[in-house]
């Protein structure tokens, strides 16, 4: 079994017992719900409770696929990337020989300032867009902008857990999440590069998120990237989205007016079966079997521990970065495209579907030379997708849909609404 490493939440408890209708459109966007400026730190005093990642570096002959269909060199004649801030808004980046230069943007889960990395997965992400190539790494793995400076922002942990409450596993939330935009957008970051996924099978209070989601493109013209999600395993998306009516929703992938979000394909472009289908889905880009730095040494790993031993790492979360890496590249070349036009480019310039449009690789496959070519055509109109594949119409204004579903809600006594914990957990995922 493979492991998908977005680690996402599956279940998002409401206040009835009863199955309940929902719009699959998130809230309109509250300005006054955006978090306010304030010193990254965590909401609640919070304690360690497990041991940090210790993976093991990749074997001999192991290879960066995610990697093998991008013409590198192509895209490095034209740009690496240099004068572009990414912010990585993940579980934290540690410092790496191949990650030269990393700026401390904060912690909202301990006493560090970004720059720590006790579940390995931020580190993981970090390499995939920016790491130095190095002519010693058998490999060939090499992030896709050498040159940006990253911007490390620790908001959740799954190895973390707040004080008060020794149960409760893992710590960061939609809450945490938006006051990390917030931080991200204030600190000049050109993209940010968010694998947290929030999945519910209803309704998400993630307003004070869409918010900072609204602040960080049109008032800081930050473009945001964020996974798609997964399906399969413990803390994942708790099914595949496979009608036209969506019953599993994502945040924030479904702010769709301000982020482009990721699907997952395979090294064959086909895509990856955990990956979760949706009408947000913008784009796809590889995210199977991934290498990447090593958050605990100085070389590269290609697997992640778990309950069960070393695992090859996939996931929607892999593929995000590829995205985010591209767009800092786009970003440096055409320094005066605004993030909006920086979408529109990457999904325009992407290997489309055969028949258009389809809820699980969005506009298809990134194409990076493509994206930083001078010409690029006028993205086609959304077409009907493909009879088999799920949500198969995107409807003509992308970002004004309200597609109706029904699910359970989880009964909770008392409770009128549970906060979407970001866990980033490890789960199994169906092999291919």
């Amino acid at each position: 079994m493979r492991i998908a490493c977005t680690f996402s939440v599956a279940l998002l408890m409401m206040m009835n017992c009863a199955p309940t209708a929902f719009a699959v459109i998130p809230p309109p966007i509250d300005n006054s719900l955006l978090p306010p400026p304030a010193p990254p730190a965590p909401p609640r005093p919070t304690e360690q409770r497990q041991p940090c990642t210790v993976p093991l570096p990749a074997g001999a002959g192991a290879q960066a696929p995610q990697l093998a269909g991008f013409d590198v060199p192509a895209m490095w004649r034209l740009t690496r990337g240099a004068g572009q801030r990414v912010a990585v808004i993940d579980t934290g980046i540690a410092t790496h020989r191949r990650l030269p230069d990393i700026v401390a943007g904060g912690d909202y889960v301990s006493t560090g300032d970004g720059r720590q990395d006790c579940d390995g997965h931020g580190t993981v992400v970090a390499g995939i867009i920016g790491a130095a190539p190095d002519q010693t790494d058998g490999t060939g793995f090499t992030g896709i902008a050498p040159e940006v400076t990253l911007i490390g922002i620790r908001q959740s942990s799954n190895k973390f857990g707040p004080l008060a409450d020794s149960g409760e596993r893992g710590f960061g939330d939609v809450s945490t999440l938006a006051m990390a935009v917030r931080t991200a957008a204030d600190m000049g970051s050109s993209v940010i590069s968010i694998s947290s996924v929030a999945c519910a099978e209803s309704s998400v209070d993630d307003r004070a998120l869409g918010a900072a989601l609204s602040y960080a493109v049109d008032v800081k013209d930050s473009v945001v990237v964020a996974a798609a999600g997964n399906v399969g395993g413990d803390g994942q998306c708790p099914g595949q989205n496979t009608t036209a009516q969506p019953t599993v929703i994502a945040s924030p992938a479904w702010y769709d007016d301000y982020v482009l979000t990721v699907a997952s394909v395979g090294s064959d472009g086909a895509p990856s079966e955990f990956s979760l289908n949706g009408p947000w889905v913008d784009v796809a880009a590889p995210g199977e079997n991934v290498v990447s730095l090593d958050p605990d040494g100085d070389g590269v790993i290609n697997a992640l521990p778990t309950a069960a031993g070393q695992a090859s790492m996939s996931g929607t979360s892999y593929a995000a970065p590829v995205v985010a890496g591209v767009v800092a590249l786009v970003r440096s070349r055409f320094p005066r495209l605004s993030a909006r036009q920086v979408m529109t480019r990457i999904e325009a310039t992407a290997h489309h579907p055969a028949r258009g449009w389809n809820a699980a690789v969005g506009s298809g496959v990134i194409d990076p030379v493509a994206a930083l070519s001078d010409h690029t055509s006028a993205p086609p109109p959304h077409q009907a997708a493909r009879a088999a594949a799920p949500l198969p119409t995107r409807p003509e204004d992308k970002h004004r849909y309200a597609v109706l579903g029904s699910a359970a809600a989880l009964c909770v006594a008392g409770v009128a609404a549970a906060s979407v914990l970001l866990r980033r957990r490890a789960g199994h995922v169906p092999a291919d």
